[in-house]
């Protein structure tokens, strides 16, 4: 889906300043912690998957995501998320107190599986008899789709000529476990472009961009 956070490439929005990694706080007020930790516990309710929340992200309308900030951003989806699932009540929300209980009250995060939670997040690697269709070396076409769900194949890097430098195992796809539809996993690789494919000719011809692209996003370029 070309939601508003499919930004690559895009014009219009001034220069990019990026703190520096090494100067840039992990959060940047005080209630961005607890929105992070509110965002884990719901996610043991079992809702929702990570593609999920992911794509709920995506789906807030362009004026809030843009305006917004990154734990902000995460805070309205959750919102929606709950509201969509029945745990929450727009006149909850409205209020700021419960006026019922969840539904998922026997579903917990123990505090003690924290840390185990957020060292391994959620793994996406999984074991696969299939055959992978691409080879290291080989040179792709990625397909011209527009899903109206969730992608991770960028729009810019859509019906583009790139070379596949390596491949990652096979792993759940997120077009479909990000709407319910099982995880589908397939074969996962990187894909390198350089500038001028991307950009035309107006691009950098010394700039490579790298994506990480699943089977279905691609065919075997003529």
């Amino acid at each position: 889906m070309e939601g508003p956070q499919d930004l690559g490439g895009k014009m219009g929005f001034g220069p990019i300043s990026p703190e520096p990694e090494t100067e840039e706080p992990l959060f940047h007020a005080a209630w961005e912690p607890r929105v992070l930790g509110v965002t884990l516990c719901c996610g043991a309710l079992g809702y929702w998957s990570l593609d999920g929340m992911r794509h709920a992200r995506e789906s807030l309308p362009p004026a809030t995501y843009l305006s917004a900030s990154y734990y902000q951003i995460w805070a309205y989806a959750l919102e929606n998320m709950l509201i969509a699932n029945g745990e929450l009540s727009e006149e909850e929300l409205r209020l700021g107190r419960m006026r019922a209980p969840g539904r998922a009250q026997s579903k917990k995060l123990p505090a003690a599986k924290v840390p185990t939670v957020l060292r391994t997040g959620g793994p996406t690697l999984r074991e696969t008899g299939a055959e992978p269709g691409f080879a290291v070396g080989d040179r792709v076409r990625t397909r011209n789709m527009h899903p109206d769900g969730h992608t991770r194949l960028p729009s810019y890097a859509r019906d583009k000529t790139g070379t596949i430098t390596a491949r990652h195992g096979c792993h759940v796809l997120p077009d479909s476990n990000a709407h319910g539809r099982g995880e589908q996993p397939e074969w996962l690789y990187t894909v390198n472009f350089d500038g001028r494919t991307l950009w035309g000719d107006d691009g950098d011809p010394n700039v490579t961009v790298s994506i990480d692209a699943w089977e279905s996003y691609l065919d075997h370029a003529e």
